[in-house]
């Protein structure tokens, strides 16, 4: 991510115990499994995925660039995955060529950043000319409350609004896909409300770490549940119109 904050919510996933935990996530899941069925009939050359952190989208390749602020998540990436390329950059400001990439992931990331369209006017530089950008993003202004200060969102889009953020950065929108329905933004801000409940407890009555038998039963219960709440979620974007949507993802290519 982007931003000069630490993002709180990355502070449930701080120790390695942890940290794997957040790419099960019932709604990461889902936004990369948008992304990369976007893709699957693209001839995939050389991709960049910006703020890619810990829980990159695309992992279905090689011949990928990850990108992010942080060398310590990149790190950890690296140890993950092994493959592709790593590489500490700020996307107002990347250190790449212009006209490299086939293709180019932005997925949540631009509301993280203070200057958007600087960031937009980059990835519109590194890409060739047939090129494709994938971008996922929170949707509606009017949705945008504790949870997203909780995870240093600036703000949120209406569909409108990205699209004119696309077209000023020369970008051509393809279509528009929904990804996360109305039911995340009640899910994420009831998450957000216990987490915050649960760390002002722990810091008053839990001094010591849990076992490790507590441990992996949470792991095995967290990963189930948000395979379980995948699917729900999932129904939820189907059903609901698409001006309801949470998120929503935009393939656009660069204009003639």
């Amino acid at each position: 991510m982007n931003h000069p904050e630490t993002n709180r919510f990355q502070s449930l996933f701080e120790e390695g115990k942890y940290i794997l935990l957040k790419n099960y996530l019932y709604n990461y899941l889902l936004r990369k499994m948008a992304v990369e069925k976007s893709l699957q009939h693209e001839g995939l050359e050389l991709i960049l995925e910006v703020g890619s952190g810990i829980s990159p989208v695309m992992t279905r390749t090689n011949r990928i660039i990850y990108s992010d602020l942080s060398l310590t998540a990149l790190q950890f990436l690296k140890r993950i995955y092994g493959k592709g390329w790593y590489v500490v950059a700020d996307s107002m400001c990347l250190p790449f060529k212009s006209s490299v990439f086939s293709h180019t992931i932005c997925s949540e990331v631009l509301e993280h950043i203070e200057d958007d369209r600087e960031a937009l006017k980059e990835l519109a530089r590194v890409m060739r000319p047939s090129g494709r950008l994938i971008v996922t993003f929170p949707h509606r202004k009017s949705y945008f409350g504790n949870d997203d200060r909780f995870v240093n969102h600036y703000r949120r889009y209406d569909l409108p609004e990205m699209e004119d953020r696309l077209k000023e950065a020369g970008f051509r929108p393809i279509y528009v896909q929904k990804v996360l329905g109305p039911l995340e933004k009640v899910t994420m801000s009831i998450v957000v409300y216990c987490f915050s409940m649960i760390q002002k407890f722990k810091s008053k009555h839990i001094k010591e770490a849990p076992n490790f038998k507590v441990i992996t039963a949470f792991a095995l219960f967290f990963q189930w549940a948000n395979r379980f709440y995948m699917g729900v979620a999932w129904l939820d974007a189907r059903i609901m119109p698409r001006a309801l949507s949470t998120v929503l993802l935009i393939n656009a290519t660069l204009s003639d």
